[in-house]
């Protein structure tokens, strides 16, 4: 979720947020705060989690994933944006574009897993050559 503009009510276990400082702050709690309208999704500062974690992995270590492989790894946990429609008014036109991407990948995150477990060494050389297409063979954690 963002910080620096008001908490959506869409984000998971929003009615806790009440109990944050910045809930009340009149610089942070408005639809904007201290965002301006379409400053686009990098420009906001979001709750630091996996996601952002592993993006800044793949960034650090140079990788080939195009800009869309890279939104989605940044935001597939941010449910207020990609199921409940709340931030679009900060978003640019790439974060638009990217925004599609993320909505499919979605379809296949958490909650769509199969209950059928997968032959690990089956699908490893087709996720492997994925890894080695997209990132270095030495990874900088």
């Amino acid at each position: 979720f963002p910080l620096g503009c008001a908490f959506d009510e869409s984000i998971v276990h929003y009615k806790h947020f009440k109990d944050n400082p910045d809930y009340n702050n009149p610089l942070y709690n408005t639809k904007n705060g201290v965002y301006s309208e379409g400053c686009g999704l990098e420009n906001v500062m979001v709750s630091w989690g996996h996601d952002d974690y592993m993006y800044m992995v793949a960034k650090k270590n140079g990788t080939t994933l195009p800009p869309a492989g890279l939104f989605v790894i940044r935001f597939h946990s941010f449910y207020a944006l990609h199921h409940g429609g709340a931030y679009r008014h900060l978003m640019n036109e790439e974060d638009v574009k990217n925004l599609k991407w993320l909505e499919i990948f979605s379809k296949y995150d958490l909650y769509s897993k199969s209950k059928v477990r997968v032959d690990v060494e089956k699908v490893k050389p087709y996720y492997m050559s994925l890894i080695e297409k997209y990132f270095p063979a030495k990874l900088k954690w």
